[in-house]
């Protein structure tokens, strides 16, 4: 009798164990929405031509990840476990990219290559990301890329002409909607500053 008792509870351990366990966390979606996070400005007169922009951003390998993620300490980043984008940045940052340009600059202005068939293009523009990490500590999501755009008409040995920017999106709290909603307001600083350049 004392045996049965002791192999019954035995046997009420595992059991309680697999009662006990959390149930796994359930996945939370983000984007980045298509529409600015701000009014647009009224578009300035320009020179008309037509940009091409890459559609193969260079990033980071924290932004190859579809989780979200935060830096933490002097040099680590932490993946937010169950926050996940729906369409990974590296597909995402170069349509959302172009068409906030295409909205400063004016329609048909900027195509995210190819640029269609019949579409004469006169500048091609390629940006790399160097950061674009929030930063705990601080509240800070931080941006730092570079850009290049080289004349389709001109000779390879034209040296391109370049841009870069340094771009610091304050966090109102420290939700990971905040965080995913920083990175649409990160981009569209971008463009603003692209679209600015001669």
């Amino acid at each position: 009798m004392k045996r049965r008792h002791i192999l019954t509870s035995a046997g009420a351990v595992p059991l309680l164990l697999v009662g006990c366990a959390s149930p796994p966390t359930a996945t939370r979606w983000y984007e980045l929405k298509s529409e600015p996070p701000e009014a647009v400005p009224t578009t300035r007169p320009g020179d008309g031509a037509v940009w091409e922009l890459s559609g193969r951003l260079a990033l980071p390998g924290t932004l190859e990840r579809d989780t979200l993620v935060v830096a933490r300490g002097v040099a680590g980043v932490v993946p937010l476990a169950g926050h996940r984008w729906v369409v990974p940045l590296r597909d995402s940052m170069p349509v959302r990219l172009a068409a906030d340009l295409a909205l400063l600059r004016g329609e048909g202005l900027v195509w995210l290559s190819p640029a269609p068939t019949g579409v004469v293009v006169a500048r091609r523009l390629r940006v790399a990301i160097d950061t674009l990490v929030a930063d705990e500590a601080r509240q800070t999501l931080s941006l730092r890329a570079r850009w290049w755009f080289t004349d389709a008409a001109a000779s390879a040995t034209t040296p391109p002409t370049t841009g870069s920017a340094n771009i610091d999106i304050a966090l109102p709290d420290r939700s990971a909607d905040a965080l995913a909603a920083a990175h649409r307001m990160a981009l569209w600083r971008l463009a603003q500053r692209i679209a600015g350049t001669p």
